[in-house]
């Protein structure tokens, strides 16, 4: 194992280190009896840890005795490991609840004719609950109507079943070959309504990002206590993970704002 002089100055070690652990042929004393001193004579990396080694002063009762010490700390490539991974696994986890708030907020109508606003819409097919956008082909013909063409035809009366059990409100027309949803303007109260409902969604989009960003904290409290990650460590890492939670809470404010301007636009 190669070994490299190391100033008693040098920072960029030390700072990542945890609180020192001595190896001494000394019987251990109390911690409140044990302080370690001294300058750092060299210094070496393994795959698990920065080896340091310092000639300290341990003072046990008042009386100091010279003795070597081994510090054992994480190195900077591990620390960045564990960010990425935690990092990573809090942006999927924000992304998918992105997703979750467009999808609520696609399901919502508009009074203009939006394939989306069929999303949520399940069919009973052949005993089987299915997304109606896999059995059917959904086009707008114009701003105000939907047209809902099976790939089936035997399926138009459970897809009719479908659309009037659903909160859409809509009232499906069956010509025997597709079925035509006329889309009708909203009263000024009910996009006040609406925009209340989706005012909701975006906040339980951010409690969602939140409990995210409260996980990926628990990760790395995890490693502190593990002895991988100092206390600084964690503060560290916790103050770029507030930052991809900041982005992620603009996110959802962005398309709040999208969604209540498409509500109260008549």
């Amino acid at each position: 194992m190669a070994m490299s002089s190391l100033s008693p100055a040098t920072s960029s070690v030390r700072s990542i280190c945890q609180q020192p652990r001595i190896t001494a042929k000394l019987r251990t004393p109390p911690k409140s009896l044990l302080s370690l001193q001294g300058n750092l004579l060299s210094w070496s990396s393994s795959a698990n840890y920065v080896k340091l080694r310092a000639r300290n002063t341990i003072v046990v009762k008042g009386l100091p005795q010279k003795r070597n010490a081994t510090i054992k700390c994480a190195t900077m490539e591990e620390i960045e490991a564990e960010k990425f991974l935690i990092e990573k696994n809090a942006r999927e986890r924000m992304e998918k609840a992105i997703d979750s708030v467009l999808s609520n907020f696609n399901s919502i109508r508009t009074g203009r004719s939006n394939p989306a606003m069929l999303d949520k819409v399940e069919v009973e097919y052949y005993g089987s609950p299915v997304n109606l956008k896999t059995i059917a082909q959904i086009s707008t013909p114009d701003s105000s109507s939907l047209l809902i063409q099976p790939y089936d035809k035997s399926s138009l009366k459970a897809i009719e079943k479908a659309i009037v059990n659903s909160d859409l409100g809509l009232t499906p027309s069956n010509d025997g070959e597709m079925i035509r949803l006329s889309i009708p303007q909203l009263t000024s109260d009910r996009r006040k309504e609406l925009s209340k409902i989706v005012s909701k969604q975006a906040e339980e989009g951010k409690v969602a990002i939140r409990n995210i960003r409260r996980d990926a904290i628990k990760s790395y409290d995890k490693l502190e206590k593990e002895k991988k990650l100092s206390e600084d460590n964690v503060k560290d890492l916790s103050v770029d993970l507030q930052k991809v939670t900041d982005e992620y809470m603009k996110k959802i404010d962005t398309i709040f704002k999208q969604k209540e301007k498409e509500l109260l636009t008549v």
